[in-house]
């Protein structure tokens, strides 16, 4: 027999484990919901974003985005023609503009049109839309963001072609660059034989031109300079020989201190090459201090032994062919270097007329005759150190020139203008009969030429002293034209 179970009773104490029970369910479930309602909001924070996002590039996507400036001018919401339209218009400035470089007499002209100036409009359009476009998410999303709220400015872009520029300052330094010239000096059996003084060179500094270019170029943009020709003078630098004159010798031969020059334009071909021969056994001459240089001496003899050759001289009261016709054209040139380096002159003779010759660069009486050995030209050399003469021939151009060099010491010489006291017109033309010419043919053996009496003014001073003050005295005759004619049957 089987027996009925009993059922069981619930306890107080088992009620109150199924009320626990109960909550823990209801509790888990709420934080369950509270867990799901910020993601669910985050989700859709994520979702309004990326819309607003994709909604913001589809805006701007032609566009630049907001916030992006180029010289502080603003451009967001601009395309990229708006940008390249401004630069086209902002660069007409630069149309009227042009530049005129200079140095000394030198000039040379280029305007802004050749250098192709302008600003590069499609660049800058390239850069401000390219901010925020780069394919990289976080620094795009970085780029607009700094753009919209803090602000990009970019920098305009100034271009010119560089090449002109280059092709332009290529031709003005060919007119003014010169190399530094060392000095040489060689000296030799009492003579300098080969002597150059050093001399700077110059050199045109195309970094400096071309800043300042571009400096004038920035004040049109600003306003400050008006698009006119801009005269700027070039920046020309100083460059010093490694061996200078000074340091070639130790005679104390460091600076021009005097030139002398003459012109014989007109001469025959014997006086031409006597002129240059004379001045050559003068070239690389020294003067010790405190001697009394004597032309003559320095000369030597002349005469066709020695290479001179038949030309004009004076001689008995006429103009007559002799040996070394042109000899005082050396003499009177050198007379002239000595007056320019204020040296004593101890003796000089004026000729016995007037010589056109002299004449031709200079006003009459600064010359000076000699005839050994009586007739001579003599000057002291009193600046304490040695002085170089440098005699130079230019027989194409009928042009002589004395130089001295030496060391200066503060002289400054003043040669006054030469002034005519008297004239006095030379006499009627003289007509000789000559035998050994046919008859008919006349032959002019002398010219006529004013007489005169001249004087000039020299003067020497040294930190306000006078050290020589004289006046040097010409007479010249007047000279009778003669002329040969022939008695021959």
């Amino acid at each position: 027999m089987v027996k009925a179970k009993k059922n069981k009773q619930n306890t107080p104490e088992d009620k109150l484990n199924y009320g626990h029970l109960h909550r823990l369910y209801g509790h888990k479930r709420l934080l369950k919901i509270l867990l799901l309602v910020p993601f669910l909001l985050s989700l859709l924070m994520v979702v309004f974003l990326v819309s607003a996002y994709l909604h913001y590039d589809n805006i701007y996507s032609d566009r630049i985005y907001p916030g992006v400036t180029i010289d502080s001018l603003p451009f967001g919401g601009k395309t990229r023609e708006d940008v390249i339209r401004h630069f086209e218009a902002k660069s007409a400035v630069f149309t009227d503009a042009s530049i005129i470089m200079s140095y000394e007499d030198k000039t040379a002209t280029i305007s802004a049109v050749e250098l192709e100036a302008s600003y590069d409009g499609r660049l800058s359009a390239d850069q401000a839309f390219s901010l925020g476009r780069s394919g990289n998410f976080l620094s795009d999303l970085y780029q607009k963001w700094q753009a919209a709220s803090l602000g990009t400015n970019l920098d305009s872009v100034f271009r010119f072609n560089p090449q002109i520029l280059e092709e332009n300052l290529d031709y003005f330094a060919s007119l003014v660059n010169r190399p530094a010239q060392d000095a040489t000096f060689k000296f030799e059996e009492g003579k300098v034989l080969l002597f150059t003084p050093s001399k700077s060179g110059l050199a045109l500094n195309r970094d400096k031109t071309t800043s300042m270019i571009l400096a004038y170029f920035e004040e049109i943009d600003r306003g400050s300079s008006p698009p006119v020709a801009y005269r700027l003078k070039l920046p020309v630098e100083k460059l010093e020989p490694a061996v200078t004159t000074e340091n070639s010798n130790d005679f104390g031969i460091k600076e021009l201190v005097g030139v002398g020059t003459s012109r014989f334009t007109g001469s025959i071909p014997g006086r031409v090459h006597n002129v240059e021969l004379a001045a050559s056994r003068f070239n690389g001459r020294l003067i010790a201090p405190d001697e009394i240089f004597s032309f003559n001496e320095a000369l030597g003899d002349v005469s066709a032994a020695t290479g001179f050759q038949a030309a004009y001289i004076i001689k008995d009261g006429r103009t007559v062919l002799g040996d070394g016709g042109g000899v005082c054209q050396v003499s009177t040139t050198l007379f002239r270097a000595a007056l320019a380096a204020g040296l004593p002159i101890e003796e000089r003779h004026a000729h016995s007329y007037r010589v056109s010759y002299y004449e031709q660069d200079s006003g009459p009486g600064i010359d000076a005759t000699v005839f050994a050995p009586s007739v001579d030209l003599k000057f002291k050399n009193d600046t304490g150190n040695y002085l170089l003469i440098q005699a130079k021939t230019d027989k194409a151009n009928y042009g002589l020139t004395f130089e001295l060099y030496g060391t200066a010491d503060g002289r400054v010489a003043e040669v006054g203008k030469p002034i005519i006291l008297s004239q006095a017109a030379p006499p009627d033309d003289l007509y000789i009969d000559d035998p050994t010419l046919n008859n008919g043919v006349v032959k002019q053996v002398d010219w006529k030429a004013w007489g005169a009496k001249t004087s000039f003014t020299y003067r020497v001073t040294r930190n306000n002293e006078t050290l020589i003050e004289k006046t040097f005295f010409s007479s010249f005759q007047p000279w009778q034209a003669v002329f040969m004619r022939g008695t021959k049957v």
